[in-house]
């Protein structure tokens, strides 16, 4: 399955310079793409629209910020997700 991030956006979007770093950001990409994808009940590709694709993006800074201790809330993707989700019956 293709990511709808790339591994150049998600360097771009967290300031990651170091390479040493892109296997990290490969398994989080993956690991945030699932969860968005989960939750919003949608196949991600790169072309989903920008609020899922941000939504991984800020997955994957919190997961990257989480292994030195850092918690944001994960609440922040909520938004972004809401408009996508299926109502469940």
């Amino acid at each position: 399955m293709p990511q709808a991030l790339t591994l150049a956006e998600a360097r771009a979007f967290l300031r990651v310079a170091d390479p040493a770093e892109d296997t990290l950001l490969t398994l989080l990409i993956d690991a945030a793409e699932a969860r968005v994808a989960a939750a919003a009940g949608v196949a991600l590709a790169p072309s989903s629209p920008a609020p899922l694709r941000l939504a991984v993006l800020i997955l994957v800074a919190q997961a990257f910020a989480a292994r030195e201790g850092g918690e944001p809330p994960l609440s922040l993707v909520e938004p972004w997700l809401a408009p996508f989700r299926k109502a469940r019956l």
